[in-house]
């Protein structure tokens, strides 16, 4: 933990909680004129047609945080086409925190797949159906990042933990600061029963909304205060209640975890299956 500390303090981070105006907070990074911010800043939307998807980033780096974000997924037939919102730093030793929500025909459930790479490795997938319809309102999406694990959460709930594990040699990601990132794209080789169901671009163009963004973070500015009810989250992690939480959410709505998939590691599950 003295590592962390001094690594902090070195490099000059800022803990903040950083208001929801995506004119301040973030950049268009592409899709010629297919994104578009909206109400003063208070929202943003991103689309896709046959030419194009669009995307986003972060102004500001982060080193550490709570990140929240009210996302309206694509309504309707969105088979093919791939909502991503991550974490991320550049670079082929790159790590990132992933959500990708995958679409599918009408009536069909979306699927949620999340991964965690370290060090520009991931195959850490744990996919999950929602209990409910993510087209017809916005709903919170929630990455905690802290030296101690990485939780994705929905509407509250937690889906997922990443532990760091890196005493038992497993890598965790936290020497590189990461942007947030998102973009709306076609996957249609892969994104919707594997490949066998393709975007029909006669429903285009694809819209997705997003509201409502919140930060506790650490950014690339100046130190992180060491006790405040603003960094809470620094040292947050799952009580019994969550832990029994992600145990019940995986057991009725996970559809994929790497850790069961014998026929992808044959010689053996990665070592955080086995410890977290």
């Amino acid at each position: 933990m003295k590592i962390f500390l001094s690594f902090l303090v070195l490099l000059g981070f800022l803990a903040a909680a950083l208001g929801g105006n995506f004119n301040q907070d973030f950049d268009i990074t592409w899709g010629d004129g297919r994104a578009k911010i909206l109400d003063d800043g208070k929202s943003l939307t991103l689309s896709l047609d046959k030419t194009s998807g669009s995307g986003f980033r972060s102004k500001n780096q982060y080193m550490f945080g709570k990140i929240d974000m009210q996302i309206r997924l694509v309504p309707g037939n969105s088979a093919g086409t791939v909502t991503a919102y991550y974490l991320s730093s550049l670079g082929s030793n790159h790590d990132e925190i992933d959500f990708e929500f995958l679409g599918n025909l009408s009536g069909d459930p979306y699927i949620m797949h999340t991964n965690v790479y370290t060090q520009g490795k991931g195959n850490r997938e744990q996919q999950f159906y929602l209990w409910f319809d993510p087209t017809k309102d916005f709903h919170t999406y929630s990455i905690l990042w802290n030296p101690q694990s990485i939780i994705f959460s929905v509407d509250g709930t937690p889906m997922r933990q990443f532990k760091n594990l890196e005493s038992s040699g497993v890598a965790y990601p936290k020497d590189q600061p990461m942007w947030i990132f998102s973009s709306l794209w076609s996957a249609d080789d892969w994104a919707t029963r594997g490949g066998l169901v393709k975007t029909d671009w006669s429903q285009a163009p694809f819209t997705a909304s997003y509201t409502n963004f919140n930060a506790l973070a650490c950014t690339v500015s100046s130190a992180c205060p060491d006790n405040s009810s603003s960094s809470s989250w620094f040292s947050e992690s799952l009580d019994n209640s969550g832990v029994e939480r992600i145990k019940w959410v995986q057991k009725k709505y996970m559809i994929y975890d790497y850790c069961t998939d014998s026929k992808r590691f044959p010689q053996g599950f990665p070592p955080e299956c086995s410890l977290a």
